[in-house]
C-alpha cells in the first residue's frame, strides 16, 4: 500500500512516497530558508508563494525517486494543520484538486502527530505505550501515546515553544536565523556559569514555559552590553541551553515514571540537538527508560512523516471528505 505525503506547514515544500509499513521510498525536500534568512524568520505570504512554485515539481520529483506513478498510488495524505494558514492552503488545495482529478482518496493529516510518527521510521522496536516530546520551532508537548491512535496530553508550552526560544536568544546574540544550530555549537564552548532561571511551574506541572527564561538572557545581553562589556557568547548560549535541558528533562522524566512507560520518544526539530539528546538519554538510563528519537533528515518538517501517520489515519477514520479545510490551529 502506497501514500503520496504532501507537507507545507511553514517554510519546507516536502512530498514523499510512503509504503506501508514505515518504508520510506522517498522524501524531497525543497527549503526556503536561502529566501528568508535576509528577513531574520519565516515571512508567510513568501512562503505561501513558494509553496505555488515548487509543489508541483515535489510531486513529480517525489514519484520520479520512488520509481512509482499516480496510478500506483492508493491514497493521498497531507498536512491539514497545525500551521502557516497560507502555506496550508497551498498543500491542503493541491492535494484535494489531485484526488479530484485523479480519483486518488485524501486524508487530511495532524502535522504534531507526524512529527510524533516520524520515530516509527527508523526505530522499528518502538511501540506504544510510550511518552512522546515534541520539541519544535512552534510547540512544544509531552503526550502519553497510549496507541498508535490513542494519545492524551500531558503538558504544553504556555509560551514561547523551545526552538522559538532557541530562534530569539540566537538572534539577539547576532547569529542570525536558523540560530538553533550555531547557538548548540556556541554552548558546546562554553560554560554554565550564568545561573539564569529555570521554570518550573506550578509542582506536578508538565507544562512549558520559556518566555522567562528567554527575557532574562536578553536582559543579561542588554545590560552588559549597556555596561561596555565584552560578552562570552559561549557561556551565554551553555548557561541558556541548559535551563532549558534542566526543565525539559525533569518534566518529560517525570512524566514517563508517572504513567509507568519504559520508553520516551522524542521528535520535532529540535529533537536534533545532540545535548538535549544526550542529558535526555542519560537521565532515562540511570531510571531505566529507552530513548528514541528521528534520523535528522526526518527531524524537521518533512512528508515523509505526514506519511507514516497518514497510514495511521487512514486506518482510523478513512479518507477525509473533499471538503475538509486547512486549519491552522489544530491541536493535538
Amino acid at each position: 500500500m502506497l501514500t503520496l505525503a504532501i507537507e507545507t506547514s511553514c517554510d519546507d515544500t516536502s512530498v514523499a512516497v510512503v509504503e506501508k509499513p514505515n518504508i520510506v521510498l522517498s522524501n524531497v525536500v525543497a527549503s526556503q530558508i536561502a529566501t528568508h534568512i535576509k528577513y531574520g524568520g519565516v515571512v508567510p505570504e513568501i512562503a505561501s508563494r513558494m509553496h505555488i512554485e515548487a509543489i508541483e515539481f515535489c510531486v513529480k520529483e517525489a514519484l520520479n525517486q520512488a520509481n512509482k506513478m499516480l496510478k500506483d498510488i492508493d491514497f493521498i495524505s497531507v498536512t491539514q494543520g497545525p500551521g502557516l494558514v497560507g502555506s496550508l492552503l497551498v498543500g491542503v488545495s493541491f492535494a484535494k484538486a489531485l484526488s479530484v482529478a485523479t480519483d486518488i482518496p485524501v486524508v487530511g493529516v495532524n502535522h504534531m502527530r507526524g512529527h510524533i510518527a516520524s520515530c516509527y521510521i527508523s526505530n522499528h522496536e518502538l511501540k506504544p505505550p510510550y511518552i512522546a516530546l515534541v520539541i519544535s520551532g512552534g510547540h512544544t508537548y509531552i503526550m502519553d501515546v497510549e496507541d498508535y491512535n490513542t494519545m492524551h496530553k500531558m503538558g504544553e508550552t504556555r509560551d514561547d515553544a523551545t526552538g522559538e526560544s532557541y530562534d530569539k536568544v540566537a538572534r539577539v546574540l547576532g547569529i542570525g536565523y536558523p540560530g538553533g544550530a550555531e547557538l548548540e555549537s556556541l554552548a558546546e564552548k562554553g560554560r554554565d556559569n550564568l545561573n539564569f532561571p529555570r521554570i518550573y511551574l506550578e509542582k506536578d506541572s508538565f507544562d512549558f514555559s520559556f518566555s522567562g527564561l528567554k527575557t532574562a538572557v536578553i536582559n543579561y545581553i542588554n545590560t552588559e552590553t549597556m555596561k561596555g562589556h565584552v560578552l562570552n557568547r559561549e557561556d551565554i548560549a551553555k548557561s541558556f541551553q541548559s535551563a532549558v535541558i534542566d526543565v525539559i528533562v525533569e518534566k518529560v522524566i517525570r512524566a514517563a515514571k508517572l504513567r509507568g512507560r519504559k520508553q520516551i520518544a522524542i521528535s520535532g526539530g529540535v529533537s536534533n540537538n545532540k545535548a538535549i539528546r544526550n542529558a535526555i538519554a542519560e537521565a532515562g538510563e540511570k531510571s531505566g527508560i529507552e530513548v528514541f528519537y528521528p534520523e535528522p533528515k526526518y527531524t524537521g518538517d518533512n512528508a515523509a512523516m505526514i506519511g507514516v501517520e497518514g497510514f495511521l489515519a487512514y486506518e482510523r477514520a478513512g479518507e477525509s471528505p473533499i471538503n475538509f479545510v486547512a486549519d491552522p490551529n489544530m491541536g493535538l
